[in-house]
């Protein structure tokens, strides 16, 4: 039987996990997102290695600024849903276009790691940020 003070315990590890995966997922999405959208020359240059067109950066850079807003606002928690379908969706699909043009794994980590920062704020995100 679980005692109240364990139930606590493991409340308060979930929300410190929730919140250092989802504070490092808004730090890294915010980054990208702003260096997209002023599409600095490392990033168009990076952006055309994958074969996308340049233009996708200024569209992905507003929605992950956006993303990143909608998760760490309270309530709105359809949004916040989206959002992490966004996020889970970008970080996927850079991390499998790098690996398809085999890329060394120095570009496939940065956003491995965003997926994985996505997908462990989205798991532990407390009960009052869920549907």
């Amino acid at each position: 039987m679980i005692t109240t003070t364990e139930f606590k315990s493991a409340t308060k590890f979930k929300k410190i996990i929730y919140w250092i995966a989802t504070i490092w997922l808004a730090l890294g999405m915010l980054s990208t997102g702003i260096v997209q959208l002023i599409k600095m020359e490392e990033e168009v240059r990076a952006f055309n290695h994958l074969g996308y067109p340049s233009y996708l950066l200024t569209i992905i850079g507003i929605w992950k600024i956006l993303g990143v807003i909608a998760i760490l606002l309270p309530r709105f928690w359809v949004l916040k849903e989206w959002a992490y379908a966004g996020f889970f969706f970008v970080a996927s699909g850079a991390t499998i276009s790098h690996i398809a043009l085999k890329d060394p794994i120095t570009d496939i980590l940065p956003s491995t790691l965003l997926l994985v920062l996505a997908i462990i704020s989205w798991y532990y995100r407390p009960s009052n940020r869920r549907i």
